[in-house]
């Protein structure tokens, strides 16, 4: 990867977020980190600088009105460019079709969906100046559907659509627009949805079983696959939605 390389990471605070702002830093790039825990983007900031790269970061709520803009004119601002945009916030949260409320609903779509789609707008016209591209981060929920994620599952697929979908439209600009789709990776996701310390253990002992790999997945599984994707290496592929979840979507329910 080019030390040319300048990038916004999303959800950059923790997890798969923080795991890529650090790999790209690592390599030589300029790091924008985005995420709304200001006190840990600061952190990450230094982090990345220690690591070789340049970082700065926003602390803000990505489903803000004005946020998209704000982060890439603020990415232009301290770097000049943009190369690379990586949506990795979100949000899970369970829920059926019977007992989803509209609040649930909208603040999934809000974080998983709209604010992604903002971001990729935005970043379009200083991406194609570069010839850059988009990696998101969905989820095997986008590939496969789960019960009691309804809310969840649907952002993920939708995720992974607009994924294909500007994939195409950006290509005659050089942008290419790919997308990660982990499985269970061990991070803060399920416990900021609610799910209590007790339960999350026992769901990371059963991920043992329900991937064939053998365990969940660790950010950095999925953010070696994000930095590959944003390279050279993949300078031929776009519209993909990359499984990285030991297996777990070839599994049938169980």
């Amino acid at each position: 990867m080019s030390t040319a390389q300048t990038v916004i990471v999303t959800g950059a605070s923790s997890g798969i977020g923080r795991s890529a702002a650090m790999k790209f830093a690592a390599a030589g790039a300029a790091v924008l980190a985005v995420g709304r825990n200001e006190t840990a983007l600061a952190e990450v900031v230094k982090d990345a600088r220690h690591a070789g790269g340049r970082a700065e970061y926003v602390a803000t709520d990505i489903t803000a009105p004005g946020a998209a803009d704000q982060i890439v004119a603020a990415c232009l601002e301290h770097f000049g460019s943009l190369t690379t945009l990586v949506n990795a916030a979100g949000i899970i949260g369970s829920g059926s079709i019977e007992n989803t409320t509209d609040e649930q609903w909208a603040a999934v779509m809000e974080i998983n969906l709209h604010a992604p789609f903002r971001l990729m707008r935005a970043a379009s016209a200083p991406l194609a100046a570069t010839r850059g591209s988009i990696v998101n981060v969905s989820s095997v929920n986008g590939l496969r559907s789960f019960p009691n994620l309804l809310a969840y599952c649907v952002s993920k697929s939708a995720l992974d659509h607009m994924t294909r979908c500007a994939a195409l439209e950006l290509a005659p600009k050089g942008v290419r627009v790919n997308a990660v789709n982990p499985g269970v990776t061990v991070s803060n996701l399920h416990r900021r949805g609610g799910m209590a310390e007790e339960a999350y253990e026992a769901f990371l002992v059963r991920s043992r079983e329900t991937h064939p790999l053998g365990r969940p997945g660790q950010p950095d599984d999925i953010s070696d696959v994000i930095v590959f994707l944003a390279s050279d290496h993949a300078k031929w592929m776009t519209g993909e939605t990359i499984p990285v979840d030991g297996g777990r979507h070839l599994t049938c329910a169980r």
